[in-house]
């Protein structure tokens, strides 16, 4: 199918091969399971394989989609094999994603207009925020662009000497002040030295509360207010980054925060550790946000840019 051409480099490849491991081998035994037995796709096996997409954190809308794909497939070719089942999944999730604008993108890139280009990065502590920060900076930097890093989570002295640690290794600049401050005027402080230091990119850590929507919407809003007094149009971005491993409870975050905030883009991270990367198919299809990132291991190097195609081919392998 012309959908899968080579896009990513074969070490970018198998690296995502090798992150997706679990989710697809927790994915095919259940598949194997629904389908044994039967040699043609039929009601009861699109029975079987819409509890194991829901089973798989494809979540249930993105479920009954790809359901009634493969029946419209069904009915118009009459009779398909169960072995041809792997391949027809495989074509029908990359095309309800391709109507999506999600997963387009190859490589690590900001708009060439945007000078500083500011990312706000917003998400609930424990899943990987402060080192997507890191391992985005790091990517940023290898591509020549000059990256300050601001630490406006605020409430943890963990999470401001994490992102010091991130800052020291990476090699970039990183503006902090003591726990307790004000989290916008160290955002403020953030974009102020950024543009002095004539910096392509600027990304500010948030606190990840989210007991409180109206507090969080509250102190997103005035981190936002505060930074558009040093650059008019910030934050160009607002990243959202959930741990892929939560399943369905990542899409309970996804909505809480575009409830609180105007999330523009989602990091998905955590996915070589656990089987529930079909979540990422799942966010990736319901929210008209796109997925940006996706998390793959705990190397440097292991935030990867979502393209869905690459994707999709790595999980159904």
């Amino acid at each position: 199918m012309s959908l899968f051409k080579k896009i990513f480099s074969s070490d970018k490849k198998e690296t995502l091969d090798k992150g997706l491991e679990k989710s697809k081998t927790s994915f095919f035994s259940k598949l194997t399971k629904a389908v044994a037995g039967k040699s043609k796709v039929d009601d009861d096996v699109l029975d079987n394989l819409e509890e194991v997409l829901v089973s798989s954190d494809v979540g249930v809308k993105t479920t009954i989609k790809v359901i009634e794909r493969i029946e419209a497939r069904v009915s118009r070719d009459k009779y398909l094999g169960t072995d041809e089942l792997n391949q027809i999944l495989r074509e029908e999730i990359a095309g309800l994603l391709s109507e999506t604008n999600s997963g387009e993108a190859t490589d690590f890139v900001i708009p060439e207009n945007k000078k500083p280009y500011v990312i706000m990065v917003v998400g609930v502590n424990g899943v990987g925020k402060t080192t997507t920060i890191g391992k985005l900076a790091h990517q940023f930097n290898k591509k020549g662009l000059k990256v300050v890093l601001g630490a406006a989570d605020t409430f943890r002295a963990a999470a401001i000497d994490q992102l010091q640690v991130w800052a020291d290794r990476v090699g970039i600049p990183i503006v902090k002040q003591d726990m307790g401050s004000d989290p916008a005027s160290v955002a403020f402080d953030a974009l102020e030295s950024g543009v002095s230091q004539d910096a392509d990119v600027i990304i500010i850590d948030t606190a990840g509360r989210l007991h409180n929507k109206i507090n969080l919407m509250n102190e997103l809003t005035k981190v936002k207010r505060v930074m558009q007094k040093v650059v008019t149009d910030a934050p160009h971005e607002v990243l959202l980054v959930l741990d892929g491993s939560t399943g369905q409870n990542a899409f309970e975050q996804a909505k809480q925060f575009t409830a609180a905030t105007e999330v523009t883009s989602l990091a998905v991270t955590k996915l070589d550790g656990t089987a529930k990367g079909g979540v990422v198919i799942g966010i990736s299809d319901q929210f008209q946000i796109p997925v940006k990132y996706i998390g793959v291991g705990e190397g440097i190097e292991d935030l990867q840019v979502f393209n869905k195609y690459e994707f999709v081919d790595s999980f159904f392998k």
